[in-house]
């Protein structure tokens, strides 16, 4: 029941957290993809993300509260059963592979959407009308979505490359993204205590985090109706990128 001592790891931890708490409140929504990246570079992946999760389902019920109204269910039952398969098989997977392997894994996603991120904006804009719902590339993006996101927390760009092209409403857009991982999360917890991540030391540490939680969320609530996303995009995805390139380095060349 010892929480981690490392001062370097809440030098880290502490930021990367409320820039996820800020995401989840609907501001820059690229942020949420910084925690377990940022933590990984001090201990190992699979206890960052058993560290992380109870944190996100705190930051979930700040999210779902602000965003109740607004989400697109229709989107949601089209999302749902994939995010429960890719959760299952990411279940599978979390013990099998190595440190090695998960961290080039995440270096790859978080390199990935910040590529993906500087592109999407001119393929969004070139497309002449909004996607249709295709269900079945919902339920594969959302089962990729799922899978990394048990291994890592990293969800955010597959469910990104279907959400995107369909042109929703921002509001609507940012309150079924948090609805669809607040599902995704809480699902989770189920595998995430039978694999162990769940323990003492861990959940220890979880609450000496905790209160980034309520913070970066209301925070993102109060940003996203005030402000750009512009110049946090740019400090967040320059942050990742450095991140991931240097996880995926270590991943590769461990």
């Amino acid at each position: 029941m010892i929480p981690i001592a490392d001062p370097l790891f809440y030098l880290l931890a502490v930021p990367a957290l409320l820039l996820t708490g800020i995401s989840k409140g609907g501001f820059a929504s690229g942020g949420g993809n910084l925690a377990v990246p940022a933590m990984s570079l001090v201990i190992a992946p699979p206890q960052a993300a058993g560290i992380v999760l109870p944190i996100l389902c705190a930051m979930d019920m700040f999210g779902v509260w602000a965003y109740r109204r607004d989400w697109d269910r229709r989107t949601m039952t089209i999302l749902a059963p994939g995010a429960l398969i890719g959760i299952g098989l990411g279940a599978l997977a979390f013990g099998e592979l190595s440190d090695r392997a998960v961290k080039a894994m995440i270096g790859a996603i978080a390199v990935a959407f910040v590529l993906h991120a500087a592109l999407r904006s001119r393929l969004v804009r070139a497309s002449d009308a909004p996607a249709a719902e295709a269900p079945a590339k919902g339920l594969f993006w959302s089962a990729l979505s799922g899978f990394t996101s048990t291994l890592a927390h990293a969800g955010g760009p597959p469910l990104a490359v279907y959400l995107l092209p369909r042109r929703l409403p921002r509001l609507r857009l940012n309150a079924t993204t948090v609805v669809f991982f607040t599902l995704v999360n809480y699902v989770k917890l189920v595998p995430y205590a039978l694999l162990g991540q769940l323990h003492g030391g861990n959940l220890a540490t979880s609450a000496v985090l905790l209160p980034t939680a309520p913070a970066g969320v209301l925070l993102g609530i109060w940003l996203s109706r005030r402000i750009s996303d512009r110049i946090f995009y740019r400090a967040v995805f320059a942050l990742l990128l450095v991140t991931g390139l240097k996880l995926l380095h270590d991943g590769l060349a461990g």
